[in-house]
């Protein structure tokens, strides 16, 4: 097996392009990278040398992961400290960057394991979920896993509706459902359900949402584009607290509040 392999360790962020402006704050705060557009609906922040890649590394040093994400980010840190110490030029040192490859993220490609059928992943390191302890990391959080729902019901006879509710939610993979109970314990409310793969948080009794939710990103305001479905969300709330949800006018301003949040938001 000759050494024309490369296993080069990238650190990648990639979001719809709606919100490319989270991408350029971030390029702004540690003064390296790249960004560029990856289709017609996503654009990628990058960084890849080595150099710049210890400035990535020393901020999540500062700033630690609380997800499992974090086993991700112990594994890439290994793998930069073994290109830095020029192991990748041996084939011990290819083989290992291999096996942490397997076990980071999605694992190894089709052509990876042709080429290195017998590749044994690296062990995944374990991550145990600690507290909760600062405001704008949970704000951070929710910009990139939060969502902010209405939820309308009609009638069976479809005359009236039925229900009409809010819905402040959290999807999180269940090897991650230690992390979702935390946010039970921090906010003092909410609850969860799992389904096949997923842990589900949710907050939907009207008022947690208006003297918890409501109150905290009003106090941390998101910076993408889902401070636009909050302010949607914020205008139902509204609606509902002054029980003009309950006439068939407020209603329908609900319903047309709704039909242009979150994925069928019309962007400029």
């Amino acid at each position: 097996m000759s050494l024309k392999w490369q296993v080069k360790p990238i650190f990648k962020i990639t979001v719809h392009n709606k919100d490319i402006n989270i991408l350029e704050a971030l390029q702004r705060t540690w003064g390296v990278g790249k960004i560029y557009k990856q289709s017609d609906n996503a654009s990628v922040y990058r960084v890849s040398s080595l150099k710049n890649l210890r400035i990535i590394i020393s901020h999540f040093e500062k700033y630690p992961l609380r997800t499992q994400k974090l086993a991700d980010y112990l594994l890439f840190k290994q793998s930069v400290h073994l290109i830095e110490n020029k192991s990748h030029l041996t084939m011990e040192g290819l083989l290992k960057l291999v096996s942490i490859k397997a076990s980071l993220n999605w694992g190894l490609s089709d052509k990876f394991i042709e080429a290195f059928p017998n590749i044994i992943p690296t062990v995944r390191p374990e991550v145990k979920f600690s507290e909760i302890q600062d405001i704008h990391w949970f704000v951070g959080f929710v910009e990139g896993e939060g969502c902010f729902m209405v939820v309308t019901q009609k009638s069976e006879s479809k005359e009236r509706w039925h229900y009409i509710g809010l819905r402040f939610s959290i999807t999180q993979h269940q090897r991650d459902l230690d992390l979702v109970k935390g946010f039970i314990d921090y906010l003092g409310c909410g609850g969860y359900y799992l389904a096949r793969k997923e842990v589900n948080f949710i907050i939907s009794k009207f008022p947690d949402i208006d003297s918890k939710i409501i109150p905290l990103f009003n106090k941390y305001p998101l910076l993408g584009t889902k401070q636009k479905d909050y302010l949607d969300f914020l205008k139902a709330a509204e609606l509902i607290r002054s029980k003009d949800h309950l006439t068939k006018e407020g209603a329908e301003k609900i319903q047309i509040i709704k039909s242009n949040m979150n994925s069928k938001r019309i962007h400029s």
